[in-house]
């Protein structure tokens, strides 16, 4: 189902009804966008590599699925997920972020009620004239309940509930977020550490290479077919190559403490899978909201509009502080000079508290509260700004990385062919060490550049699912 256009765990309708007489201005959604795509230019339905490869259509309106990374048919990658979203301190944290934002509503939503104390003492009195005009010195002993209650005439306190309220909808959105981030984040760190293995791997058979290259001169040095420095420069060629295993193991390593820290563990206690390229599937349907949902479906989006309801339920509470207060007490007590007595006293009371003069302080503050009104406005005109450019940055990647694909594949299959060649010239003789060198040198950059295009092909079609919001409200959040 798509996310209701009612805000889920929104005031309920009594608070709603009840504030509909409160001062201050009732919250009204921003209008969602009627831009009617995401680019200037129009995004291909089918995007494929001109040289074989699997082809990825965009679905328009189709659902979003809240498990989306199943859609790259790794058991690897589902075990790793499932795990971050029982383990993660991130998640923890903001469910209890959330349970802490709720119960301050029930306890903000408790001044509308009466509140009811029950009380008791004793207390010692002397009198210096009693019975028969002589002193007199007695206990009093008082027990009973007394009752307060502030009638919120202007909606004060009903003001004060609806910001609270939607304080608490900004942090479970902040925990749709958070959820969102730790998926995303989880997927794209797996796809890391499976790119840049093959990296590492085609890295360290270039090194191979290398060594068999500096074994093939050496004999021919030996034999008096090479010259000396064609030895120093494969000696060199391979001190260049083994170089950059350094690197490339240093930037797995961070991958892999990356996504331990995601899944809560230490890096020393748990490692994650050795992720292949050739294990994922990339999703041939990619299901493509409409832009006037996406408002209603990025949690970041639903965070800034909950602040902004927030910002405007403060413009009441400002306001309702400029107008007269009424409060009624009542008090029941039994009195009796001695404990156990059955003497009953009463009272009751309306006090009405009427700001006069406060050296434009309340007037200030409303003010104010205006003001952070329209910062939050253009706070959340901002978030949905980036949301926009979030997704149309995605798409016209995918529609690029299509492209880079072909790019590096036809790179690669040529720089394979002219090392071949250059391998079977240079040890005939009909060719020198530099030019196979340098077709080994173009092979490598065509086997590293390959490996990273598919990997930031898999990479940004997980970023086109967070970008649309990734289906959290599926996920029982």
């Amino acid at each position: 189902m798509h996310p209701p256009n009612a805000r889920p765990g929104s005031i309920p309708a009594l608070v709603v009804l009840l504030a509909s007489c409160a001062v201050g201005p009732d919250f009204a959604r921003p209008a969602a966008p009627t831009t009617p795509g995401y680019t200037a230019e129009p995004t291909p339905a089918a995007m494929a590599p001109s040289t074989g490869g699997s082809e990825q259509h965009l679905e328009l309106a189709e659902e979003i699925s809240s498990e989306w990374w199943r859609l790259f048919r790794s058991p690897e990658l589902d075990g790793v997920i499932e795990r971050a979203l029982e383990d993660s301190p991130n998640l923890a944290a903001a469910r209890a972020a959330l349970a802490e934002a709720q119960e301050v509503v029930a306890a903000t939503r408790g001044a509308l009620f009466p509140q009811l104390d029950a009380v008791g003492g004793v207390r010692r009195e002397h009198s210096p004239i009693g019975n028969g005009g002589s002193a007199t010195t007695a206990n009093l002993y008082s027990v009973g309940p007394t009752i307060a209650y502030a009638v919120d005439v202007f909606g004060g306190v009903r003001r004060s509930v609806e910001q609270q309220t939607a304080l608490a909808e900004f942090q479970r959105d902040e925990l749709a977020a958070a959820w969102l981030t730790l998926t995303g984040n989880s997927v794209v760190d797996s796809v890391a550490i499976a790119s840049l293995r093959a990296q590492l791997d085609a890295s360290e058979e270039l090194v191979e290479e290398d060594r068999q290259n500096l074994e093939l001169v050496q004999r021919k040095y030996e034999a008096g077919k090479a010259a000396r420095s064609d030895v120093l420069v494969a000696q060199t060629q391979l001190a260049s190559d083994l170089a950059r295993l350094p690197t490339l193991r240093q930037q797995l390593a961070v991958a892999r403490h990356a996504l331990s820290t995601l899944v809560g563990q230490v890096p020393a206690e748990w490692s994650p899978p050795d992720f292949d390229l050739e294990r994922f599937e990339l999703p041939g349907e990619l299901p493509l909201s409409l832009p006037s949902e996406l408002v209603r479906q990025r949690p970041d989006i639903l965070a800034a509009e909950a602040q902004l309801h927030a910002a405007s339920a403060a413009i009441g509470v400002a306001t309702a502080q400029l107008f007269p207060s009424l409060t009624l007490s009542g008090l029941l007590t039994r009195e009796s000079l001695v404990a156990g007595g059955a003497g009953t006293a009463w009272s009751a009371a309306a006090q009405l508290a009427a700001p006069v003069f406060h050296g434009g302080t309340l007037l200030a503050e409303r003010r104010g509260a205006i003001d952070a009104y329209q910062a939050s406005l253009a706070s959340y005109q901002e978030t949905v700004l980036t949301g926009f450019e979030q997704v149309a940055d995605t798409l016209r990647a995918l529609a690029h990385d299509a492209d880079l694909i072909d790019a590096e594949k036809q790179l690669l299959v040529t720089a394979s062919d002219s090392l071949s060649l250059q391998r079977i010239s240079y040890e005939a003789g009909k060719s020198d060490l530099l030019l196979l060198l340098a077709a080994q040198r173009a092979y490598q950059e065509a086997r590293l550049g390959f490996a990273q295009a598919e990997g930031q092909r898999l990479s940004d079609t997980a970023q086109l699912f967070v970008a649309l919001g990734g289906g959290w409200w599926e996920a029982g959040i």
